[in-house]
């Protein structure tokens, strides 16, 4: 069959279409090739990255087709947490006497206790355990912290201490509860946290181990809050006194079976030498000072004593270091998760579990 003439410009098209139509295919194929979440990869951001601008931060506008955009989804979260500010809720129990207001205020570089006056010994004697709290902002480079420090003044102070626990008890529990009601109400945009998320138990270091009212009182929190057990005043011991007496502590808590915060294992991020030096030192030996002296042309935070000078940051002196990091650098944050999703959740379905109306479910 003898072929038709064609227009010299409508081959030229068809041509040019019959070639755009395999580039398409082409990219189509490297495209779905490119999507396998074995294969797709994205190269790291470094400071010589295109999407970062002059000042070395990413760019999220850049219309770069390299990355998609997802290595931003922590500084968003970042700035909104940053924005909304950080809620943390200390509680501090010990009998009176063993620094526990000193340690509070050193570790957080405040003073709490402006207007706080000492009893004497009968008052002491005659007075029932209390909850007071303290609240104060602490604001550095732009990032806000609600820190409530909540002290429970008398305990142990009485010649009967059987019943000194109920109190802190009471109290941790109704704010679990407050949480539950206005976690189930109609507004939650704006629920106040006001559990306790750590709870730091001064132990005297003039003693042979935990006395029965510190093993009552840790054995009646510690399925309700973090319990991190605390050596005061750990200058009044050698250091020999203090290896011995955590080792008499520790062998005492796994004997009566209690349970205090256990330090996660650490991510990429952490040091797991830093990790180490804290697990060992549980419980924490302190020392705690508002005093700034001069040694060795520096200014240091100390105790001065006729023979010589302890340092409250010197990790040979004292665990301080350790119980500052675990409290604000490294684990604040896994307090707070362990109190939300394993004690709250623990005391939520006890509550559920109490309700008649689930009986017949």
């Amino acid at each position: 069959m003898e072929s038709l003439p064609r227009d010299p410009d409508t081959s030229l098209l068809d041509f040019t279409q019959a070639e755009d139509k395999d580039k398409c295919i082409l990219s189509s194929d490297s495209f779905y090739s490119s999507s396998s979440p074995h294969e797709q990869k994205t190269l790291p951001i470094d400071d010589r990255s295109p999407l970062r601008g002059p000042q070395g931060r990413f760019d999220p506008y850049d219309s770069s087709e390299e990355y998609v955009g997802v290595v931003t989804l922590p500084n968003q979260v970042r700035q909104k947490a940053v924005k909304k500010g950080f809620v943390f809720n200390l509680m501090v129990v010990g009998e009176s006497g063993l620094g526990k207001s000193t340690l509070v205020n050193s570790l957080f570089l405040t003073n709490l206790y402006t207007d706080r006056c000492m009893p004497d010994v009968s008052e002491k004697i005659a007075r029932t355990v209390s909850i007071t709290k303290s609240t104060v902002d602490i604001v550095e480079e732009g990032v806000n912290l609600r820190l409530t420090v909540i002290d429970t003044p008398g305990f142990g102070d009485a010649i009967n201490n059987n019943d000194s626990w109920r109190a802190a008890v009471h109290y941790v529990d109704q704010q679990m509860e407050k949480y539950r009601r206005d976690e189930i109400g109609l507004n939650r945009k704006n629920i106040r946290d006001n559990r306790v998320h750590c709870c730091l138990y001064f132990i005297s270091p003039h003693g042979h181990g935990l006395r029965p009212i510190d093993v009552n009182f840790m054995k009646a929190l510690d399925q309700r809050v973090n319990i991190v057990p605390v050596l005061a005043k750990a200058d009044s011991l050698t250091p020999k006194e203090t290896r011995n007496m955590k080792a008499k502590i520790l062998t005492e808590i796994d004997q009566y079976k209690i349970k205090i915060f256990q330090v996660p294992d650490c991510d990429h991020n952490n040091d797991p030498f830093r990790q180490q030096d804290l697990e060992r030192s549980i419980p924490i030996a302190v020392i705690g000072s508002n005093t700034v002296v001069e040694r060795d042309g520096r200014r240091v935070r100390a105790r001065a004593y006729p023979w010589g000078i302890v340092e409250v940051e010197n990790p040979s002196h004292s665990d301080f270091v350790h119980l500052r990091n675990m409290l604000i650098r490294t684990n604040m944050q896994d307090l707070k998760h362990t109190t939300h999703h394993v004690l709250y959740e623990n005391y939520r379905i006890n509550c559920l579990c109490k309700n008649p109306c689930l009986e017949n479910v």
